[in-house]
């Protein structure tokens, strides 16, 4: 492929960031808990507060589908990665339901790499989690594609789901070999329940330009004890943009059956939404492709950002075939 060519693609650069949906408190007997996500985050994490902004007006309303939203942003970094926590001021958020499981199709976990596994789950304990898993599971060795892996589910204060994860020398990225003098070193990936692998990958793969970066069958015991889903049986796929970086993990659970599907009425403002922010290459382009393939569009057009301020010039959201939320943008 020639460089005029291969510079033409449409497609995904790289994840610049993940945002959360955090719960908002608004009532004074209850102002602690308004810095909760924050202070869980970097204190049993290890991430790094870069930027503390409220943003409200039209551009916002309509990039993020919900009327008047006033909206705090709380940038955070660990290691090269950004996650923000979107706190809605003014805008009831619907919880997460509290009988979440894996393979409920909202599920969506962010995979924080770690240097150390018995290190990091014994500095995590001493914070108040939820776990997912029962303990630290080791991935067996006849899984070529992650054997060897560490890995620990669990959940943050507002119930976003979290792991832990390991990598032996022959596995993961280079970068996670090459400096291990933090605890916490960054984001792998996020990783998300779907429906059907082929209907995901046209939509990720055939239409995002998101390359195909690993494939395994995870289960037995130990997925069963990691995702605490008797049997649990899936199908991973992982994909990477062309720049490389984080990742999405395509979660297929074969064993139980599917989950429950994400409420059509759910919105950015609910607590269960995790925005993937992915940098293209030409915006106005792959919104059109997308509308020519039937994908749902949040936002009724491409919004401009004219404040030099912003980390982004354009941004339109959109969701993938289950209903998790993609915002693509341009810098």
């Amino acid at each position: 492929m020639n460089t005029f060519s291969r510079a033409n693609i449409v497609q995904a650069q790289r994840i610049r960031a993940i945002g959360l949906t955090v719960t908002n408190c608004v009532d004074a007997e209850r102002l602690v808990a308004r810095h909760r996500s924050l202070n869980f985050y970097t204190q049993a994490l290890g991430f790094e507060l870069v930027s503390d902004i409220t943003v409200s007006g039209q551009n916002y309303s309509e990039l993020e589908g919900v009327a008047g939203a006033n909206i705090r942003i709380v940038t955070l970094q660990l290691g090269d990665e950004l996650i923000e926590l979107r706190e809605y001021l003014n805008i009831h958020s619907q919880p997460i339901p509290s009988d979440s499981q894996s393979n409920d199709l909202w599920f969506q976990h962010l995979a924080i790499v770690v240097s150390d596994m018995d290190r990091a789950y014994s500095h995590l304990r001493s914070f108040p989690i939820e776990s997912i898993s029962a303990a630290p599971q080791t991935i067996p060795p006849d899984n070529e594609a992650s054997g060897g892996v560490r890995a620990f589910k669990f959940k943050d204060p507002d119930g976003h789901d979290l792991e832990l994860i390991w990598f032996p020398p022959d596995k993961g990225q280079d970068k996670w070999h090459q400096n291990r003098d933090s605890l916490f070193l960054g984001i792998d990936h996020s990783a998300i329940a779907v429906s059907n692998t082929e209907q995901s990958l046209h939509f990720y793969r055939d239409l995002l330009g998101m390359q195909i970066d690993s494939r395994s069958l995870n289960w037995r015991a130990t997925q069963a004890r990691m995702d605490n889903l008797p049997g649990a049986e899936v199908q991973i796929t992982g994909l990477r943009p062309a720049q490389g970086g984080v990742g999405i993990e395509l979660l297929d659970y074969l064993v139980p059956p599917k989950g429950r599907p994400i409420p059509s009425d759910w919105k950015s403002c609910d607590i269960a939404t995790v925005q993937v922010q992915i940098i293209v290459n030409n915006i106005e382009q792959i919104v059109d492709k997308l509308r020519q393939h039937g994908v749902q569009l949040v936002s009724p057009k491409i919004v401009q950002f004219a404040d030099s301020s912003q980390p982004y010039q354009q941004g339109c959201l959109v969701k993938d075939p289950d209903g998790h939320t993609i915002l693509l943008l341009t810098q």
